[in-house]
């Protein structure tokens, strides 16, 4: 299979202004007289022609052992190295290539001294004659670097195995499990993301200028020099870039209970490795964080990595799982009616991240300690119940008059229930500790702190307080929260969903009919809460700010010719 993607990379090649208060206090009286605290502009709005290949190959076969026995029997192997850019139009920061004793000279406004070493031009004509510090950057497919970036990694085998087994005899009692391994490659976003690397993309950001002339300086009133900033960089960590790989496996049985009821009972796992997570690189020491909240050091004087701002680090080194005990029944009591109950009680893990919206790419709350993020998946419904029935109701159905058996036969009745306790809560600190001193990095992602938790959370339920707030409260300037990640629970839901159908027959020859449609949804009118606010230093720290929609009954016609 052969991929490939032109895109335009993320950036904003018409400038923007900032407009702080800087020189009337107030930050629209600023913009009002045109006067503004910042403007940054992309140089380049560059694409890439982003491919990727993938070959594969299995075998599998299903073997009947004997009468009572039978084996799926498989292995795959997937050939899914990186995506790379056609060109080589692609840079990344590697450790091992920075070299302390070139470390960039910093000026006392923040920018790099242009007498610094390491410092480079771009391969972009656009750009010809700028300078960047690209101490420690490498190109793509330049001096033994990948042409995507990172380390491919061949020896995906993913094994297949399952088996069905009639412990009776009789077909009334199975016994089935299975065990598969699945392996797939970060798709692209990662390489998509990377695209505004140095040198082959630029920022200039310029302060005190105005919003007629961003180019001239308020202060001195002379036009503007781009200066040598530190870059913010997205890296791809080349050495620890492993497949993402799940392996995915379950045991249950089956047993018939009489000719149209089926009993399951089963246990349904994952154990996810490899899977793709996004850390800060380029930390100080946490003895600083104080001082970043308070704004008395710069970030960029404090760094291991002279040069260079927040470089952010896409690597392939979290682990996720998921455990369940999956429970139904289905059953057919009568030619008319069917019904299906279903159960599952599980728990899903994993780093999730600040954003707490899974997928990959996501950042780690805390640089310093990737534990910070472990804990429940976003998406963990602890319980989930949910039943149904279609009843086609026999009265009238069969009557000798085609007039009584279209007008009051063909009645079907249906409806559906939902029960499951509440998704996790990700509650985060906001206000100046919201990332504990820690800047945002080249794409947008930043530290997530937590506010500390004393005692147990009791739950009040109320639409103002659906937790105890005053639970909670804000650690130590620098120090990171101490309430673990996902531990407060939501709302859960209680939902019923019923439908009327009746069949007009226009002609049994023919077979068409006009059907009459009658739907509920929420038909006991029950509120159900859906958000709450969860950030420590909202107004409305713990209000439920949404609820699902109240009853809803939806009127429909449809023909069948």
């Amino acid at each position: 299979m052969w991929y490939t993607k032109i895109q335009e990379l993320f950036g904003n090649t018409n400038g923007s202004y900032n407009f702080n208060g800087t020189y009337t206090g107030n930050d629209f009286a600023d913009f009002l007289l045109g006067m503004s605290n910042s403007y940054t502009e992309q140089a380049v709005q560059d694409n890439g022609h982003w491919n990727n290949q993938s070959f594969a190959a299995y075998v599998q076969d299903n073997w009947r052992v004997n009468k009572r026995l039978t084996l799926n029997l498989g292995l795959r192997w997937d050939g899914i190295p990186h995506t790379y850019e056609a060109v080589n139009r692609m840079s990344d920061f590697y450790p091992n290539l920075y070299n302390s004793a070139d470390a960039a000279t910093l000026l006392p406004n923040g920018t790099i001294s242009p007498n610094s070493a390491g410092l480079c031009t771009s391969p972009n004509p656009i750009l010809k004659g700028v300078s960047f510090y690209c101490n420690g950057m490498g190109i793509a497919g330049v001096n033994g670097i990948s042409n995507g970036l990172v380390n491919n990694h061949w020896a995906a085998f993913g094994p297949r195995v399952g088996f069905a087994y009639d412990l009776t005899g009789n077909s009334k009692t199975i016994l089935r499990g299975g065990f598969g391994m699945m392996y797939e490659r970060i798709q692209g976003n990662d390489m998509y993301n990377s695209g505004g690397n140095i040198p082959f993309s630029d920022n200039v950001t310029f302060t005190g200028v105005s919003l007629s002339n961003p180019g001239m300086s308020l202060l001195t009133g002379q036009t503007l020099t781009a200066p040598i900033l530190p870059a913010s960089v997205q890296e791809l960590n080349a050495t620890n870039y492993k497949l993402p790989v799940s392996m995915q496996f379950s045991l249950g049985i089956q047993q018939a209970l009489g000719e149209k009821t089926v009993l399951s009972i089963g246990y349904v796992g994952m154990q996810d490795r490899h899977q793709s997570e996004n850390e800060l690189l380029n930390l100080p020491s946490p003895s600083v964080l104080p001082s970043l909240i308070n704004n008395t050091v710069s970030f960029n004087n404090v760094n291991p990595y002279p040069g260079y701002g927040p470089i952010q680090v896409y690597a392939n080194d979290a682990n996720s799982s998921y455990n369940s005990l999956q429970a139904s029944v289905n059953s057919r009591l009568r030619s008319d009616l069917t019904f299906q109950f279903a159960y599952t009680y599980s728990k899903a893990l994993d780093p999730s991240g600040g954003t707490g919206s899974g997928g990959d790419l996501q950042a780690m709350p805390n640089p310093y300690n990737r534990n910070y993020g472990w804990g429940p998946s976003w998406f963990n419904h602890g319980q989930v119940f949910n039943a149904n029935f279609v009843y086609d109701i026999p009265a009238f159905r069969h009557a000798n008059s085609f007039a009584v058996r279209s007008a009051l036969g063909g009645w079907q009745l249906s409806g559906f229930v939902t029960a499951q306790s509440g998704l996790p809560l990700q509650i985060t600190l906001g206000g100046a500790q919201g990332a504990n001193g820690l800047p945002s990095g080249a794409n947008g992602a930043t530290a997530t702190n937590r506010p500390n938790v004393n005692g147990s959370v009791s739950y009040p339920g109320t639409v103002n307080e659906w937790f105890n707030t005053s639970a909670f409260s804000s650690p130590a300037v620098g120090q990171w929260g101490n309430l673990g990640y996902d531990s407060i629970w939501g709302p859960g839901r209680f939902n019923t969903n019923l439908s009327i159908f009746k069949s007009f027959v226009l002609s049994e020859k023919r077979n068409s009919k006009l059907e009459l449609r009658v739907e509920s949804f929420n038909i006991f009118n029950h509120t159900q809460f859906q958000n709450v606010s969860s950030t420590f230093t909202s107004s409305n720290f713990g209000a439920v700010t949404s609820a699902f929609d109240p009853r809803v009954f939806q009127l429909g016609f449809k023909a069948f010719f």
